[in-house]
């Protein structure tokens, strides 16, 4: 397909698509899946080669959250299952992240629910910060609290943090569509202060709530423009209990066009695949990585993900290494001149290699988390073909047998899944 060359040629050489280019890759067949994969498997791998950063989440403090984002299990009014706990204390929170870097993560994200952190909490976090450091040479710290407020972010780089997350989650033009309680515009000042502050920005986006193509392809345009290191790519899990439950609207090759599409528009940037990837990649999970070159191990913040050691068993059998401390994530340019010496590792933790470093294959091609029909395994139209017929790029029926709460690790007395 000339389009396909056309973008591979682009992202060797950091130059985004055409608008009309991104929205074509949203709108390939099932049938050129495969190719749409292969090609941006060759920006990935010239950029980041064969190398999967594994990232591991630690939710500082879990649910009662003031703010109303529809797709959160955490939100205001939420009536689901989840664990509920204040915060952690600086050890509890160290030695949970210690059971992700025991299996190979290399990142910990510090997360905790509502709106912003007060400046007695921006204490607290810096604490588990140091705690985290003390205890891991090489590791790096990411911290996720939602809005900042003027100099937050520098006192938690001056904790030692390397980087701050604050998605942008969906375009401007639907904001307001899933969340109420805070702007489009808050997260971007979030973004901006944390690049301000010398941290590496960390922000992405969350897929299957009900988008459009144009949708998709506006918050991976802003994203571009906010020159983010890393950019999460969510794929929904509906969850019982938050406005958003009955919205299953992915299928697992629609999960890879959107992380390809990423790829194309983010060449060089770590593309992280986020919550809901075994929700909606299922099986297809290794394709992903032919995409995306970060995942997280273990769990998520209130569900369940897949075994840490079957996590690492696919990057191994898919032909893929675990990206180690002494590696460096991003390409040289970025490392040189992006904020906190990109992807959030000062001093050769980023990365990747630079321009045609790559050694082997691309990153992960799936959709990745969240949203959750997946691979149309089973009732009602999988790919095994032993249920109804399925139109091809309809959803399958929802696999709500997939999500499972967490209620074990942080903020429990259950070891956790690392």
């Amino acid at each position: 397909m000339d389009l396909l060359n056309t973008l591979v040629d682009k992202g060797l050489r950091r130059e985004a698509p055409t608008r009309g280019e991104a929205l074509a890759v949203l709108a390939t067949s099932d049938d050129d899946l495969l190719d749409v994969v292969a090609a941006a498997g060759k920006v990935r791998r010239h950029w980041f080669g064969r190398r999967v950063k594994l990232n591991y989440l630690v939710n500082l403090k879990s649910g009662l959250c003031p703010e109303d984002c529809s797709y959160c299990s955490q939100r205001l009014g939420s009536k689901a299952d989840i664990l509920k706990y204040t915060w952690l204390k600086p050890g509890d929170a160290s030695r949970a992240a210690a059971a992700g870097l025991a299996g190979g993560a290399k990142r910990v994200c510090l997360v905790a629910s509502g709106r912003g952190p007060t400046d007695r909490d921006v204490d607290r976090v810096s604490e588990t910060i140091r705690a985290i450091k003390d205890e891991n040479e090489g590791v790096e710290v990411c911290a996720c609290l939602g809005l900042l407020s003027d100099g937050q972010a520098e006192r938690l780089r001056a904790a030692g943090a390397d980087a701050y997350n604050h998605n942008l989650n969906t375009a401007e033009s639907t904001y307001g569509e899933i969340t109420t309680t805070h702007t489009y515009a808050d997260r971007v000042d979030t973004v901006n202060k944390a690049h301000a502050a010398g941290l590496s920005a960390c922000s992405g986006l969350i897929a299957g709530m009900g988008e459009s193509d144009e949708d998709l392809v506006d918050v991976v345009y802003a994203l571009r423009a906010l020159d983010p290191d890393s950019v999460p790519v969510n794929f929904l899990i509906p969850v019982e209990g938050t406005p958003l439950a009955k919205e299953w609207n992915l299928t697992p090759q629609r999960c890879l066009r959107i992380l390809a599409m990423v790829r194309f528009v983010c060449p060089d940037i770590e593309v992280r695949i986020a919550g809901g990837r075994e929700v909606h990649l299922r099986t297809m999970q290794p394709l992903a990585l032919h995409l995306a070159n970060s995942i997280f191990l273990g769990d998520y913040l209130t569900t369940e993900g897949q075994a840490g050691k079957a996590d690492l068993e696919m990057i191994a059998d898919a032909g893929f290494e675990v990206e180690g401390t002494d590696q460096v994530t991003l390409p040289e340019h970025r490392r040189a001149g992006g904020a906190g010496g990109g992807c959030g590792s000062h001093e050769g933790a980023g990365c990747g290699s630079p321009e045609g470093g790559g050694r082997g294959s691309a990153e992960e091609a799936g959709c990745g988390s969240h949203a959750g029909t997946g691979c149309g395994s089973h009732q009602g139209g999988g790919v095994c073909g032993t249920a109804a017929p399925v139109v091809p790029g309809a959803p399958a029926e929802p696999r709500t047998d997939l999500v499972a709460l967490r209620h074990r690790g942080a903020g429990t007395d259950l070891a956790p899944n690392a």
